[in-house]
C-alpha cells in the first residue's frame, strides 16, 4: 500500500510512502480532514540523511500497531525540514520550550488549526532510557485528547503567546555591551581543547563560521594564539576521521572530542562553509595543508554531489544497509588482501588500521596517531576509493536546495581566488547558471528542485545566501552582471522580509504564512542565519557600491543584530564577522584599465578579501604612465595611484 506521498518529490517524504501509517504532506486536506473527524494532527519532520528519522521510521512508522493508533486517532502530516524551513522553525521553538533541546526526527502533537500542545523528538517503539514508548504516548495523548482538551488548548494558547513575545526586536542603545567581539572571543577561548581541537566536549561540530570569525578577529588585532585556536581544531579535523581520507570532504559531526569517529552523513552546507574556512586560515597563515583540506573538499563536491547541470545535490546518509558508517569503515585484512602486504602494511600503520579496530571492531582510517600529512599515498587511496564504491551503497539526496547551492557556489569562488583554479569559478558559474534557470523567475525564488520541478515556497535564507553567492561570483569574475543582480535581489529581500518596524528579517514573508507566527531567526547554528548573513551582505554590497542607502539599512541591521548577541556573543559569529568588516573596511581597490585584455591576469592578483572596481579611464581615476592604473585605499587612507598592486 501506499499513502498520500507518493507523488511527492521529496527524497525524505518518498522513503515513507510505503509506511503503512497514512501520511499526508503538508496540505491544507490533512488539516481538513483533522477538522472534520475531529482529531488532533501528529506532525513528524526530519530530513532523507537523518539516521535516528530512519530509526524511528523502522521503529515505529513502520510498526502496524503504531500505524493503527495514528491512522484511528490522528491525522499524520511528514515534513522535510529543508523544503520548509519555516514549518521547521516554528515547531522546533515549540520542541525546544517543551523539552529544553530540540533535534530530528522531530515529533509534534498539535490542533487542525497547527497550536501545538506537546512536542519532542525521537520516541523508541518502547519505553527505555526513561523515554516513554511511542505507542504508549500516542494513546497518552488521545487519552488527553478526550479527556482534558481544554486544558490542552490553554497550554498551546500559552506557549504560543510566549513564542510571539520572544520575537526578536530593537533594544535600546545603552543596553549595548561595546565589546562584543572580545566578549565573543573569550567564550571560545575557555571552551578550546588545545589538545584535540574544537570547543567544549563531545559531541563536536564544525561551525566553521565561528572559525571564520576567529580567522579574521586575529588577523585585525594581530593575535597569533586566537588563530591558533582555528588552526587546532581545522588541522585536527583534516587528521581525524571526520574528514574522509579516502574520498574526500567532510562528516556531520564528530560523536567524540578527537574527531575520530564522525556521524558519517555528508552535508552540502558543512563542505561549502568549511571550503571557506579552510581557505580563509591558509590566506592568514600561509599553510599549504589548508588550501590542500580546501581543494580534496571541492574534489569530493565536483566528483560526487554535482549534477549534469552544475547543480550541487543535497546530502549522503550515513547509513549503508541499515548499518551507520559501514560504507566508510575498513578491517585490517581487507585492506592488506586489497593493497598486499608491502603496501598495506604502511598504510594501515598510517592511517590506524588494525586488526582490533579504532571503531565497533572496524576501522575508521585517521592520521591523529601518526601526524603524516605529507606522504604520498594517492595510489593505495584510489583503490580504497573504487574499492568501497563497489562494496556497497550510499543513499544519495538529490534534491536541489537554492540556499545550499548559493553556498558552495560562494565558496568555489572564493576558493577560486585563493587557487587560481579555473575549475572551481567555472563550477560556481554552472551553478549560478542553474539556479537562474530552474529556481528563479524574475525576482522571485523557489527553495528547492528536484525531477524538473520546482517549490513553490521561498525564504529568507534563499535570496539571502544567493546574494552571497552573486556578491562572491562578481569579486572573482570583477564582471559587473553579476553585482548587478545582487542589488536587485537585495532590494527584493528588504521589500518581501523586512521587519519595518522592529528591525531584522523575517525567515518567511509575514504576510504570507500560514503559521501561527513569522519566525525571525539570528543565531548562527549549523547554518548562519539569514539575518547575519543579510548583515555581510548589507556592508558588502555599500563596500562595493558606496551607496548611501545601503549604508543605512547595514548599520539598523546591525543596530538590530548587536541586541541580539548579548547574552552570547559566540552564537552570532556570522554576523560578528559582518560587523569586523564593518568596522575595519578591506581593502578598496579600483583599477583603471587601459585595455580590457588586462583583466584575466589581474584577478589572480587580487586579494581573497577585497572591494574592488573596475572603470574605464576617466578623469577621476586616469591613468598613469599610459598603463592599467590601482588606486588603492586601506586603514582609512588612500595610497598614492601605481601600475601594479605589487607595489601595495
Amino acid at each position: 500500500m501506499s499513502n498520500h506521498l507518493k507523488n511527492e518529490t521529496s527524497p525524505y517524504l518518498l522513503q515513507h510512502a510505503e509506511n503503512p501509517v497514512d501520511w499526508y504532506p503538508w496540505c491544507i486536506e490533512a488539516f481538513e480532514k483533522a477538522r472534520r473527524e475531529d482529531k488532533p494532527v501528529f506532525l513528524s519532520i526530519g530530513y532523507s540523511t537523518c539516521h535516528w528519522c530512519h530509526v524511528m521510521a523502522h521503529e515505529s512508522f513502520e510498526n502496524q500497531t503504531a500505524a493503527d493508533i495514528l491512522n484511528q486517532y490522528f491525522v499524520s502530516i511528514k515534513v522535510d525540514r529543508e523544503e520548509r524551513p519555516d514549518i521547521d522553525s516554528v515547531y522546533m521553538s515549540v520542541c525546544q520550550t517543551f523539552t529544553g533541546s530540540g533535534g530530528w526526527p522531530m515529533s509534534i502533537f498539535m490542533t487542525w488549526d497547527k497550536k501545538p500542545f506537546f512536542a519532542g523528538t525521537y520516541f523508541p517503539i518502547r519505553s527505555q532510557h526513561g523515554m516513554p514508548g511511542f505507542a504508549d504516548l500516542l494513546n497518552a495523548v488521545v487519552n488527553q485528547w478526550n479527556k482534558n482538551r481544554k486544558e490542552l488548548l490553554h497550554s498551546a494558547d500559552e506557549l504560543i503567546a510566549h513564542l510571539k513575545e520572544a520575537q526578536p526586536g530593537y533594544r535600546k542603545e545603552n543596553e549595548f555591551d561595546e565589546n562584543l567581539f572580545e566578549k565573543a572571543v573569550q567564550l571560545f577561548s575557555d571552551s578550546f581543547d588545545s589538545v584535540c581541537g574544537g570547543f567544549g566536549e563531545a559531541p563536536k561540530f564544525p561551525v566553521p563560521h565561528n572559525l571564520l570569525f576567529l580567522t579574521l578577529y586575529a588577523e585585525q588585532s594581530q593575535n597569533p594564539y586566537i588563530l591558533k585556536m582555528a588552526e587546532k581544531t581545522l588541522t585536527q579535523m583534516r587528521k581525524g576521521g571526520i574528514f574522509d581520507h579516502v574520498g574526500y570532504g567532510f562528516s556531520r559531526y564528530s560523536t567524540d572530542k578527537y574527531f575520530l569517529a564522525p556521524h558519517f552523513e555528508k552535508m552540502l552546507y558543512d563542505n561549502a562553509l568549511l571550503i571557506i574556512a579552510y581557505t580563509a586560515v591558509y590566506t592568514a597563515s600561509g599553510k599549504q595543508i589548508y588550501l590542500d583540506t580546501a581543494m580534496k573538499t571541492a574534489q569530493y563536491i565536483l566528483r560526487e554531489m554535482t549534477g549534469p547541470a552544475g547543480e550541487f545535490y543535497s546530502a549522503q546518509d550515513a547509513d549503508s544497509e541499515g548499518i551507520e558508517g559501514k560504507f566508510y569503515t575498513f578491517t585490517l585484512d581487507e585492506i592488506i588482501k586489497l593493497l598486499g602486504k608491502e603496501k598495506g602494511k604502511p598504510f594501515s600503520d598510517t592511517f590506524d588500521i588494525t586488526a582490533d579496530g579504532n571503531f565497533e571492531d572496524v576501522n575508521i582510517p585517521n592520521l591523529l596517531k601518526s601526524n603524516d600529512l605529507k606522504s604520498d599515498y594517492s595510489e593505495e587511496l584510489q583503490k580504497l576509493y573504487i574499492y568501497r564504491k563497489n562494496r556497497s551503497k550510499l543513499h544519495l539526496d538529490d534534491k536541489v536546495l537554492l540556499s545550499w547551492n548559493s553556498m558552495m557556489t560562494a565558496a568555489l569562488s572564493v576558493l577560486y581566488r585563493a587557487s587560481k583554479e579555473a575549475e572551481y569559478l567555472q563550477a560556481a558559474i554552472n551553478a549560478q547558471k542553474f539556479i537562474e534557470k530552474n529556481l528563479c523567475r524574475d525576482l522571485c525564488l523557489f527553495t528547492s528542485w528536484r525531477k524538473e520541478k520546482h517549490s513553490k515556497n521561498s525564504f529568507l535564507d534563499d535570496y539571502a545566501f544567493y546574494i552571497t553567492a552573486l556578491t562572491e561570483l562578481y569579486n572573482s569574475t570583477l564582471n559587473k552582471e553579476y553585482l548587478e543582480k545582487a542589488e536587485q535581489f537585495l532590494n527584493e529581500t528588504v521589500k518581501r522580509f523586512a521587519d519595518e518596524k522592529n528591525g531584522g528579517f523575517y525567515l518567511s514573508a509575514p504576510d504570507s504564512t500560514e503559521l501561527f507566527m513569522s519566525p525571525k531567526e539570528t543565531y548562527d547554528g549549523a547554518v548562519p542565519s539569514g539575518n547575519s548573513i543579510m548583515a555581510y551582505n548589507l556592508v558588502r554590497l555599500y563596500q562595493l557600491t558606496g551607496k548611501k542607502e545601503y549604508r543605512e539599512l547595514a548599520e539598523k541591521q546591525i543596530h538590530f543584530m548587536s541586541a541580539q548577541a548579548q547574552i552570547f556573543p559566540a552564537g552570532y559569529s556570522m554576523f560578528l564577522l559582518a560587523k569586523l568588516i564593518y568596522d575595519n573596511p578591506p581593502k578598496h581597490i579600483v583599477i583603471s584599465l587601459k585595455d580590457i585584455s588586462d583583466l584575466e591576469k589581474i584577478k589572480k592578483q587580487l586579494p581573497v578579501l577585497a572591494d574592488v572596481i573596475v572603470v574605464s579611464e576617466n578623469s577621476e581615476y586616469p591613468l598613469i604612465n599610459e598603463k592599467t592604473t590601482f588606486y588603492v585605499c586601506k586603514n582609512y587612507i588612500c595610497l598614492p595611484p601605481e601600475n601594479s598592486l605589487d607595489a601595495e
